[in-house]
This record gives C-alpha cells, structure tokens and sequence, in this order.
C-alpha cells in the first residue's frame, strides 16, 4: 500500500469514524431498556472494529515503508509533533478516562452526595479505579520497552550505511517496533473498553475521537496558514 493509498484511505476512515461518533451520540445514555443497552454495546463493537481495520491497513502500509509511516505525511505538522512512534502515546487512554471522569463526576456532585447514581464515566466505582491503575502501569512498562528499542535501532543507524544487507535488516526492525507500538495502542484501548459499561465506553470512544477531531482540525488549519506566509 502507497503512502497515496493509506493517505486516501485514512481520510475516508476519519470520515467513517465521524458518522460512527454521531451515532454514539445519539444512543441512549443510559440505557433504559435491555434492548437499548445492546444497541451500545453492538455500537462499542463497530467503533472497536473500525480501529482494528486501521491498524490492520496500517501494518500492511507499514511492511511496505517503514520509514515512510514514521513520518506519517497524512496527519498535520501539529499532529506528527505529538506522536510517539506513528501514533499516539498509549498512556493518553488513561489520561482521557481520568479526565471525562473528573469533568463528569464534578457536574453530577450534588446527585452523587444524595447517593444517585449516575452510570457514566464520572461514576466509576473503586475495582473500576484500581483496575485502570494496574493497566496504566502495565502500559507505561511496555511503552518503555518499545522507547528503548527504537533508541537502540536510531543509535546502530551509522553502522550500516553503506551495507545494502545490514540495512534491509535495520528497517526490518523498524518496521517490527512500529507494529509493537500500533499493537499496544490497540490492546490499550481494548483493555479500556472491557473494563468499563457499555454506556462508560461510549463516553470514552466519544472522547478520545472528539480529541483527535481536534487535534487534527487545529493543525490542518496551522499547516494552511504556515503556507500562506
């Protein structure tokens, strides 16, 4: 897959991502209804699914050109100064709960004092807390290991200039520690959504796709007037 293909196919995946994120939006929250609670559970599958087809594309486009995904030509300057390794850091899942949490949990404080419960991300219970404690620190070891052996690829890059063989083996490793970074950024997700409710899922995927929306619309319209000068 050309850096074109992945390019044209990325920005048809955002905009199937957008209409996936209206239809979380207008789910009912919180479910009502047996019925109304499968219907966000299948909706957290579909977005989930929509991920998974990205970071499949992704490693095709990856086994192709290495080098080329690292620099990701198809995100903005703003974007591509944010990455850690072709994507965003895991550990920002973490933070993204933390903070739908707290924002939530703050407008909803009066109810929650009178002992109501209100079921969304602000109304985390205590095994929810700590089990998202334990996997921010299992991500922050992996996304250690997966520094490191990128550091090790970048400080034996002058070895093999010059050797056609030995450099064919360093992009191979490259290759193989951008996939390590794109499979742990999916697991985190995953790893989120399952310990969380249907009704909690559908907050987060709104807010971790909202923060990208922005992020990404910020910086195509800095990229615009960067080029106006």
């Amino acid at each position: 897959m050309s850096n074109f293909t992945f390019t044209h196919f990325y920005e048809n995946w955002l905009e199937q991502l957008h209409k996936l994120v209206n239809q979380l939006s207008s789910a009912p929250r919180p479910p009502s209804s047996p019925d109304q609670h499968h219907h966000l559970v299948q909706l957290v599958h579909k977005v989930m699914c929509h991920y998974a087809e990205y970071y499949k594309l992704k490693a095709q486009a990856t086994e192709r050109d290495a080098v080329s995904v690292l620099t990701a030509p198809w995100v903005s300057s703003l974007e591509r100064s944010l990455h850690w390794i072709a994507g965003w850091r895991p550990t920002t899942a973490f933070h993204l709960v933390y903070t739908e949490s707290s924002i939530r949990f703050e407008s909803h404080i009066v109810d929650i004092l009178r002992g109501l419960r209100t079921g969304d991300l602000g109304d985390l219970s205590p095994s929810q807390f700590r089990r998202v404690s334990e996997l921010q620190c299992e991500t922050v070891k992996e996304e250690n290991a997966i520094t490191e052996e990128l550091s090790e690829w970048q400080d034996g890059t002058s070895e093999v200039i010059g050797e056609c063989g030995e450099f064919e083996k360093k992009i191979g490793r490259l290759t193989s520690v951008i996939k390590r970074a794109d499979d742990l950024r999916l697991k985190t997700v995953q790893k989120v959504i399952e310990l969380l409710t249907p009704q909690q899922a559908v907050e987060f995927l709104i807010g971790a796709a909202e923060l990208q929306f922005g992020i990404r619309g910020w910086g195509i319209n800095q990229d615009r007037q960067r080029t106006n000068f």
